[in-house]
């Protein structure tokens, strides 16, 4: 246990938490929403300080990030339970149950870096929410930009604006953001607001940070054609035309069982998205597709093919530049030629 970063004493012995936009309200000896926080005498302290529930390393293009030093790896880390209530999570296995710290395995912050600098590129924190490993990802962050490491975030976007600037001053390089629909969406399946999470990706790119946005159409929740839409106007009002949008194939998980998204769907996402001016959508979960693929938005020349989370082939000329045309592409870092190898 660790007293909390981010919180202020309220009257008697009440808290409220601030590292995300739910600001709980905790009772002493209670917790919060995600219930990783905990009140005691008075005080907030999180229960998730180096309390990892899986770490392994990854290719960066799962998380995904495309733009964002192709072919690389991270060794990504997870804690346990999330701030969000999503009945399709695929990750249910970590995000639904709640840190105990009488079975915790600490893991400290130097052993993480220390696995990192060995054979990956950056660290990344995922799996469950980032958010709820705030004040250990601070540390690992500072640690791993002494070592020369990038920092990544995969995230439901739903942190307070003071941690998100906490986060960028400790070494935040990218932060991909899972947006769950439009305004009705968020209030239905999470008892959240679409707006926060726009905001944080606003702000986000404003402080410097590569942003990379998904969108998992889930059939007969988020798949909506006018909710789609939106969310396309919405990713171009907020974060402009570069920005990569993701649209996710959906499989039924955890207490959703509606069929999978229907690749003819995603395709349409994908057309929907160019038409209006997304220069680079993609789409996830389909291994082989064309639309996983990195196209020049001026000659159409095929920049870099994928299959899956794996680079196969790389042709961005010196600069980042399409070699057909010169078109500039917004790729952040360079490519980092890795063995094939298989990714389950």
């Amino acid at each position: 246990m660790r007293e909390a970063l981010l919180y202020e004493k309220l009257r008697g012995t009440k808290v409220r938490c601030l590292l995300c936009e739910r600001r709980c309200v905790v009772e002493e000896g209670g917790r919060g929403l995600c219930g990783t926080r905990v009140n005691v005498g008075g005080s907030l302290y999180t229960l998730t300080y180096g309390n990892l529930s899986a770490i392994e390393s990854r290719p960066i293009e799962i998380k995904p990030f495309f733009h964002f030093w192709p072919g690389s790896t991270s060794l990504t880390f997870s804690s346990w339970s999330c701030n969000f209530l999503c009945p399709w999570c695929q990750n249910w296995h970590l995000s639904k149950v709640e840190p105990d710290p009488a079975r915790a395995a600490y893991v400290p912050p130097e052993k993480v870096v220390e696995l990192a600098a060995r054979r990956d590129e950056g660290v990344c924190v995922s799996f469950n929410e980032p958010t709820l490993l705030f004040e250990y990802s601070l540390d690992v962050f500072r640690l791993a930009k002494e070592r020369g490491l990038y920092c990544t975030y995969v995230s439901n976007g739903y942190m307070s604006l003071e941690a998100l600037r906490m986060l960028r001053e400790s070494g935040l390089d990218g932060l991909k953001i899972d947006v769950k629909g439009g305004e009705e969406e968020y209030r239905r399946y999470n008892r959240a607001s679409a707006d926060v999470v726009w905001r944080n990706a606003r702000e986000a790119k404003k402080m410097g940070i590569h942003v990379e946005i998904v969108y998992l159409v889930v059939t007969g929740a988020t798949d909506g054609e006018e909710t789609i839409l939106s969310v396309i106007e919405r990713h171009l009002k907020e974060l402009g035309p570069d920005t990569p949008l993701h649209f996710t194939r959906y499989y039924p998980a955890y207490m959703y069982s509606e069929p999978p998204t229907r690749v003819e769907k995603l395709e349409w996402c994908y057309q929907q998205a160019r038409r209006m001016g997304v220069r680079f959508p993609y789409i996830g979960n389909v291994p082989g597709h064309p639309y996983e693929n990195t196209y020049c938005p001026e000659c159409g020349a095929m920049l870099i093919k994928r299959y899956g989370p794996r680079v196969v082939k790389y042709a961005l000329a010196e600069g980042g530049k399409c070699p057909r045309c010169g078109e500039e592409i917004p790729i952040v870092g360079h490519y980092v030629r890795k063995p094939i190898a298989r990714w389950d």
